[in-house]
């Protein structure tokens, strides 16, 4: 009979560091994964850069989780984002901020981090055994005993289910964790694809794929729903809109698409200025040369794309002056240009989402130690937990952090 301290189920960063922690503590670990390899959708992400965290501090941290923030206070403060910089640098892998607020690898190359982590668990002896599904937890009435593989049945005083989300099933994901919870009694929150591109009705977008647009701010068109806005950059596609703005506000938007056909939403393309600040600063513009055509005074703003296909939706003649430009569609320019108008009608599902909304319900875990409050012995962390973040560090730092929790308690 094989019989472990700890068995942890899903080798993602959340596994691994739970690994680490109770390895270090002495404990007999096992990590099984079913993929033939280790940390697949670690390696893809931050598009293969690892952004293992930010430089935020835990208070404004939490905040960006939104009402649900809070219930990472324990696990932050076992290991904040510092304490996170440290347990690589003793690994042997520097970091740093390019922009002083996304921290990652000097390398640049979630390998870097992957290696260091498999490394140290084989300093540490943790077993890991690949290709190996978890068919079902093993328990009595009051705590679990084991796990149950296709080809195996290994026995543990604990067990960590890291199991990660939905997102990029290609990499593993296909919701293991969920149906274990579910089998012990837990409730599962609605669970969506995020951080991810989204289409649109829209047609004129298509014309505009060669542009990024800078500090874009984006809202949602409903009035039950105008609270949710997401800022950053945004760029077209064929059929609809991708770019760090859209994947955060990818978050909010596809529980809304199970409700409704079509998200109207607002996007301000012009770094946050209004119709008064855009009047002004055209008349600056036409100040220095007066003679200047509408798209001339536009570039000033925009891509020149994105420029030409909002004098079409205006009735402009690009070509014209401001000035000789019919007054009504000249105050539709100025309207499109401080709210643009688009409509989200649809997403590519979890085979495109980097992350998962929704989980095992947070009232079912406990924060100070990740154990389920259904069963002994049985602790969960990182994504299939109902915790989820905007892109920027958030995902990965939370996973390090509650694997770090759930280990060091073993």
């Amino acid at each position: 009979m094989q019989t472990y301290h700890l068995i942890v189920i899903g080798s993602g960063a959340a596994g691994m560091m739970a690994a680490i922690c109770a390895g270090r503590d002495g404990k007999r670990v096992l990590l099984l994964e079913k993929l033939p390899m280790i940390a697949s959708k670690l390696k893809a992400t931050g598009g293969g850069r690892c952004n293992l965290t930010n430089t935020l501090d835990n208070e404004t941290f939490m905040s960006h989780f939104g009402r649900d923030g809070r219930f990472m206070t324990p696990a932050l403060e076992a290991l904040d984002h510092e304490a996170l910089i440290d347990f690589f640098l003793q690994l042997g892998v520097e970091s740093h901020a390019p922009d002083g607020y996304r921290v990652f690898p000097v390398t640049h190359n979630a390998n870097t981090i992957i290696n260091a982590l498999k490394q140290e668990m084989h300093n540490l002896g943790i077993e890991v055994q690949c290709s190996q599904k978890v068919e079902k937890l093993l328990y009595d009435e009051d705590k679990v005993t084991g796990v149950k593989t296709k080809s195996d049945i290994f026995y543990a005083q604990s067990i960590i289910v890291a199991t990660g989300g939905m997102g990029y099933p290609s990499l593993g994901a296909e919701g293991d964790g969920y149906t274990m919870a579910k089998e012990i009694g837990h409730n599962i929150i609605p669970l969506y694809p995020a951080m991810m591109p989204l289409k649109v009705k829209e047609t004129w977008v298509a014309n505009c794929r060669a542009d990024t647009i800078a500090k874009v701010e984006m809202r949602v068109n409903i009035k039950k729903y105008k609270k949710y806005t997401a800022k950053g950059d945004l760029i077209f596609t064929k059929d609809g809109i991708r770019g760090p703005v859209v994947l955060d506000f990818s978050r909010e938007i596809t529980p809304l698409l199970s409700k409704y056909a079509e998200v109207p939403v607002l996007v301000n393309l012009t770094k946050g200025m209004n119709e008064e600040h855009i009047r002004q600063h055209f008349k600056k513009v036409l100040k220095q040369n007066p003679h200047q055509n509408t798209i001339d005074v536009l570039l000033t703003l925009l891509p020149k794309s994105v420029a030409l296909a909002l004098c079409q939706l205006a009735n402009i003649d690009p070509t014209l002056s401001l000035s000789k430009q019919k007054g009504h569609s000249r105050d539709t320019l100025y309207t499109l240009l401080a709210w643009t108008p688009l409509t989200i009608n649809g997403h590519d599902g979890f085979k495109m989402a980097m992350i998962t909304r929704g989980g095992i319900d947070l009232k079912e875990i406990d924060p100070y130690t990740m154990q389920s409050k259904k069963r002994k012995g049985l602790y969960f962390c990182g994504e299939v937990i109902n915790i989820d973040g905007p892109c920027g560090g958030y995902n990965l730092q939370w996973s390090f952090a509650s694997g770090y929790l759930a280990g060091k308690l073993q």
